[in-house]
């Protein structure tokens, strides 16, 4: 069985509309889910099959936005306010494995599409619930909104320079994976019990629960993070950004001592092996202007394919800075893109999210 059947005898409803909600709703489609997107009649669908760039056909029926996380879905539109409407969605429910939502708090009782309310349907429902701050708290959340209150706007950007937001809504993203694992450990725990189960997760604990070593920093030893670029607060040099003979731009990941020497061999800079200013990482975060503008001077010596033939032989971290363009120019990343032919005739597409491969044993 390969990983587009593992979920074929599911079935999923999904109530969700924008990214975190629907992102759930693409990965059980990626692996053979039958997921059926019920969108709002009265307000034209999904509100992203209108957030268009300016270079998209304004008159078409969805965007690129709405491509991104609705693959493999059948798409119903109702209006939930209306009683025969709502009894569609109540007999779809009746035979569903997993309802997805993202309804303002109280919304969902209103329409009577709440856990309590559609397990009277269906007790054996498993209901997976995005909000933004929880389940109690009427407020209105986006994703940029979560990202200054829960610290990731306020580390990211230049020195010096204002906060900047991330150029994806990595907060719905998280916490799409957030409730993607709530969802399969209930549905192990309704394997076990027969019981259906309500899961929880709100974008602002998904990203603080993102927060990783910058949180453990603080929360440790006191250290309020600040905007350094790409750089790292704990290595050096890890996230420096160094240019090649052509200008093209080159990021270091060098996390072990060995790899640093390695690095001052393939920039032919082993002098720098002795210099007490560089011997510890300790010293080369105290020192790492310094560092870097020896580094600097050797990177523009050398052609870019001469570095990265060097590095990938020496063992060491550096990786050229693509764009979009250049990324889906490689075969690995084309061998991602998931193509849908819509009704209309137009060709979607989209990556895939579900990248894993599993290998049955035995």
């Amino acid at each position: 069985m390969g990983t587009s059947e593992i979920f074929k005898d599911l079935k999923i409803i999904e109530l969700a509309s924008v990214l975190a909600g629907p992102a759930v709703g693409l990965f059980f489609a990626e692996l053979g889910a039958e997921v059926i997107k019920i969108e709002n009649q009265g307000t034209g669908g999904d509100t992203t099959r209108h957030w268009k760039l300016p270079q998209e056909d304004q008159k078409a029926p969805y965007s690129a936005y709405f491509h991104s996380v609705n693959w493999g879905k059948q798409h119903h539109f109702l209006n939930l306010k209306e009683q025969e409407d709502y009894q569609q969605l109540l007999a779809l429910v009746a035979e569903a494995d997993i309802v997805i939502s993202n309804y303002k708090a109280g919304s969902a009782q209103k329409l009577g599409v709440d856990y309590e309310s559609l397990r009277q349907h269906n007790p054996q429902l498993i209901y997976g619930r995005i909000s933004a701050y929880g389940d109690d708290d009427p407020r209105p959340g986006f994703d940029v909104l979560i990202q200054a209150e829960t610290a990731w706007l306020s580390m990211n950007g230049e020195a010096g320079g204002p906060p900047v937001k991330l150029p994806v809504a990595l907060m719905d993203i998280m916490a799409a994976h957030q409730l993607k694992e709530g969802l399969l450990v209930a549905l192990l725990q309704r394997y076990k019990t027969g019981k259906g189960s309500q899961v929880a997760v709100a974008l602002f604990d998904a990203g603080v629960a993102s927060l990783a070593n910058q949180a453990t920093n603080w929360l440790n030893v006191g250290h309020n993070p600040q905007r350094m670029g790409s750089q790292h607060p704990n290595i050096a040099p890890y996230g420096d950004i160094h240019y090649s003979q052509e200008g093209k731009p080159v990021i270091l990941s060098t996390g072990t001592e060995k790899q640093y020497l390695a690095l001052l061999d393939c920039l032919e800079l082993s002098e720098l092996k002795a210099d007490p200013r560089f011997t510890s990482n300790a010293l080369r975060l105290k020192h790492r202007a310094e560092l870097n503008k020896h580094l600097a001077a050797a990177f523009a010596q050398l052609p870019l394919a001469t570095l990265l033939d060097r590095c990938a032989a020496q063992g060491v971290p550096l990786a050229p800075i693509r764009d979009m363009k250049a990324l889906f120019e490689l075969p690995e990343a084309q061998r991602l893109v998931m193509e849908e032919t819509l009704p209309d005739g137009y060709l979607s597409k989209r990556v895939k999210t579900a990248v894993f491969k599993l290998k049955p044993g035995g």
